[in-house]
């Protein structure tokens, strides 16, 4: 009976776990990481979300503002420089300080806590160079 046994493997797996790899696709640490059970895990404080969700929030109560008070096409220029200026970056295992936007969204002349303490020396992400970048161009 090849219709019951066809019914019976499309209901036990499904096509969204099969990747091109295969079933049994093992984590690729060089470039996913590390895994960690704290990022999928629930907020455990109220304020925490809000917190990791700072920024969003901001650009969204400044674009209704800009809105407010010059119109439409304010805060959709300035949306459209916030995207070209996301698409320039370095190498992908080179450090980008993003000096652009942050001049955009006014943040050139704040020394914040990222400024000091997030030295691309001591960073964990360094990774093989040639790799990241046939990662990045899609040829692995």
């Amino acid at each position: 009976n090849s219709r019951g046994t066809a019914s019976l493997l499309k209901d036990s797996i499904s096509f969204t776990e099969v990747s091109a790899a295969g079933l049994f696709e093992g984590h690729d640490l060089l470039r996913r990481g590390f895994t960690s059970v704290k990022s999928e895990l629930l907020p455990s404080h109220p304020l925490e979300l809000t917190e990791k969700n700072f920024q969003l929030n901001q650009d969204k109560t400044n674009f209704a503002t800009l809105r407010n008070i010059q119109g439409i096409h304010a805060p959709l220029k300035l949306q459209m420089e916030f995207r070209a200026v996301k698409q320039v970056q370095r190498l992908p295992f080179l450090h980008s300080s993003n000096m652009a936007m942050d001049i955009l969204r006014g943040n050139d002349e704040c020394i914040g806590f990222e400024d000091i303490l997030n030295d691309p020396s001591q960073s964990e992400i360094m990774g093989e160079p040639h790799m990241m970048m046939e990662h990045k161009l899609g040829l692995l």
